[in-house]
């Protein structure tokens, strides 16, 4: 196919542009080749990253012994499993049984919860 236009002449100025061009296109694909090979090859570890700083909103003291907490967490498991089998009562079908299939984890819970509190303190 013949063109109707002829390229223009390449002169030395146009020829050093060019060259520039291809040079910081060149310098551009190496760096974005090589951010793509670091993150995909040598991603960042977890442990040179800041530490997470949890919110402070809702916060456990942090000299509360472990029989309290297990206690705690007891009475809040029971809590959710009354809640759980109340509402159940007001459903059908699938959605009962995906509700009280949650009670029952939430029941398994207060077991373990349970025995940890006994393992803690026998006595009681």
């Amino acid at each position: 196919m013949d063109k109707l236009i002829p390229d223009p002449p390449i002169t030395p100025e146009t020829e050093s542009e060019a060259e520039d061009l291809r040079a910081e296109t060149l310098l551009k694909d190496r760096e974005a080749i090589k951010r793509a090979l670091d993150y995909y090859l040598d991603p960042p570890s977890p442990y040179t990253e800041k530490p997470r700083r949890p919110s402070t909103m809702y916060m456990i003291a942090p000299n509360m012994d472990t029989e309290s907490l297990l206690a705690q967490a007891c009475e809040s498991l029971a809590s959710a499993s009354v809640m759980t089998s109340d509402f159940a009562a007001n459903l059908i079908g699938s959605q009962r049984n995906t509700v009280l299939a949650i009670q029952q984890i939430i029941m398994l819970a207060e077991l373990a919860v349970n025995r940890a509190l006994d393992n803690v303190d026998p006595q009681g």
